[in-house]
């Protein structure tokens, strides 16, 4: 176990231990895109909300979700507010016996919350006779939390990677499409053909699912449904609300609650 400081170094890959979990409390985080060479990654925080940013697509981790990262797969973690950060390291052997390749976000429910929170915690030896007991019971919770799909493709055009970057990082929000198309001289019927052949959506739903996820990290760190309105601009409350409940099938404050 390792209670690592805000800016402490770790490198899991130099490490033997098959199970390897570390805890921390960060604020204004941006780990940089890396990947693990011979570990596959937990990625869970109890509380705060996380970006993650991968090389074709971003994620939201809300305290109710997690995220498994096989090992080689590149990603960036940010976030702005304080995150009580949790992460689990397994060995890539180990691990494949009990997770397929490819990214997954996964529902946490209070079980695997308290499992993951006693494996972040533990010391990094040959897990013993409890150990590996607390372990079946993980795996098992772990093979039948259902699996989230909230994500969102980035597209790959060279004339979008710069300013999608500066979107996913949050340091502002995408424009209307007329108003990006004007920023840019590009045609807007080029904008959404470019968006629709490289991520599924148009320029517009495409900006729509940004503002969902980024709703869901604002309501997360604490903000007002009116706060999140206005950050987000929408013309009112009840435009968010009636906005959030078309693509979650909740309210606001109804997610959140059925989800803590």
């Amino acid at each position: 176990m390792a209670v690592l400081t805000q800016n402490e170094e770790f490198n899991a890959d130099i490490l033997k231990e098959k199970v390897i979990g570390i805890a921390s409390d960060m604020v204004m985080h941006d780990s940089g895109f890396h990947s693990h060479k011979t570990k596959a990654q937990l990625l869970y925080a109890p509380s705060g909300c996380m970006t993650v940013t991968t090389s074709d697509r971003q994620l939201v981790l809300p305290p109710f979700r997690m995220l498994w990262i096989p090992s080689n797969e590149p990603h960036r973690v940010n976030f702005r507010n304080v995150v009580a950060y949790r992460s689990v390291y397994f060995d890539e052997n180990y691990a494949g016996k009990y997770m397929a390749s490819g990214l997954k976000i996964l529902h946490v429910n209070s079980l695997l919350k308290e499992l993951i929170e006693r494996i972040c915690f533990w010391e990094w030896t040959t897990p013993d006779e409890s150990q590996e007991a607390i372990l079946n019971v993980f795996w098992n919770e772990v093979k039948i939390a259902p699996e989230e799909k909230l994500t969102l493709k980035m597209p790959e055009d060279r004339r979008f990677k710069k300013l999608t970057e500066k979107w996913t990082l949050r340091s502002s929000m995408p424009p209307m499409l007329k108003n990006l198309a004007d920023q840019h001289g590009i045609v807007e019927k080029t904008i959404s053909r470019i968006f629709k052949k490289e991520t599924g959506l148009s320029y517009q739903e495409w900006r729509q699912q940004w503002r969902l996820q980024r709703s869901i990290e604002l309501l997360v760190e604490g903000n007002s449904i009116g706060e999140v309105s206005h950050i987000l601009d929408f013309s009112s409350d009840s435009a968010f609300i009636e906005f959030f409940k078309k693509h979650t099938g909740s309210t606001p404050l109804q997610y959140l609650m059925k989800n803590v």
